[in-house]
C-alpha cells in the first residue's frame, strides 16, 4: 500500500530530525533541502512505504539510493554556499541530484546506466528542477568541457579517486567519493592546494562499484 502524502511528509520530518540533525548535520541550508526534496518520488513505488528509513534502497538495474544519513555527511562536506558548479557522477535515482540542485547554482549529473538516466531525469523534470544537466556515460571521465567544478562527489566506489576528476576540481574545491575494495570502503573528503589534495576519511561505506575506464571493469 503506497502511503499518504501527509504520512510521507510526516515521515520525512522524522528522517531529518532523528537520523540527520540527531546524528549532527548541522548545514541549514542542507537540512532544508532533505525537507524539501521527497525521497519516495525517487524509489520505486513498492518501496515508498521504506522511503524514509535509514538504509539504502534498490532502484532497479542492480543499483541503490543511498541511505540518507550517507547523502547528507556527503552533501555536508562539500561546503556549499550557493554559487558553486557541482559534478554529480554515479547520479543513479537523481535523488542526491535533486539536493545538489537546492545547494548549488548548476549541478552536472552522470549516470552509465541509460534506463535510470532516462527516468531520473523525467523526475527532476516532473518537480521542476531547472539547474541540472543530464548525461548518459562513463563517470570516471568526469565532463571535461564543463569543467572545473568547485565540487564533486560520486555515489559509487571506485579503488582510488580516477585522475580526470582531480583535474577538473577547482582550485580551494572539494571531493568526496567513496574509495577501497569492491566490498567495503572509505568516504574520503580531498581538497584542492594547487597541485596538492588534502585527503581525510569521513566514515567507513559501502556503495555499489563504479564502473568505467578509471574505476572497475563491468
Amino acid at each position: 500500500m503506497v502511503p499518504s502524502p501527509d504520512n510521507l511528509a510526516a515521515a520525512r520530518r522524522r528522517m531529518v530530525e532523528e537520523q540527520l540533525r540527531g546524528r549532527g548535520i548541522r548545514d541549514g541550508r542542507l537540512l532544508a533541502a532533505f525537507y524539501d526534496v521527497p525521497r519516495e518520488a525517487f524509489v520505486p513505488p513498492e518501496r515508498q512505504h521504506e522511503a524514509y528509513e535509514d538504509h539504502p534502497l534498490p532502484i532497479g538495474e542492480g543499483q541503490t539510493v543511498s541511505q540518507p544519513y550517507i547523502v547528507a555527511m556527503t552533501l555536508e562536506a562539500l561546503a556549499l554556499k550557493g554559487p558553486e558548479r557541482v559534478l554529480d557522477v554515479g547520479a543513479g535515482s537523481g535523488y542526491q541530484t535533486a539536493l545538489l540542485a537546492r545547494l548549488a547554482r548548476e549541478v552536472y549529473a552522470i549516470e552509465r546506466i541509460e534506463a535510470l538516466s532516462v527516468r531520473a531525469g523525467d523526475i527532476l523534470a516532473r518537480l521542476g528542477v531547472t539547474n541540472v544537466r543530464w548525461r548518459t556515460g562513463d563517470g570516471t571521465l568526469g565532463w571535461p568541457e564543463a569543467a572545473p567544478f568547485e565540487a564533486i562527489c560520486c555515489g559509487a566506489a571506485g579503488p582510488d579517486v580516477p585522475r580526470a576528476w582531480l583535474d577538473q576540481l577547482a582550485e580551494g574545491g572539494r571531493l568526496v567519493a567513496p574509495v577501497g575494495g569492491r566490498e567495503v570502503q572509505e568516504l574520503v573528503l580531498l581538497t584542492r592546494r594547487g597541485d596538492r589534495f588534502d585527503r581525510r576519511k569521513l566514515c567507513d561505506c559501502r556503495f555499489v562499484p563504479l564502473i568505467g575506464q578509471h574505476g572497475w571493469p563491468e
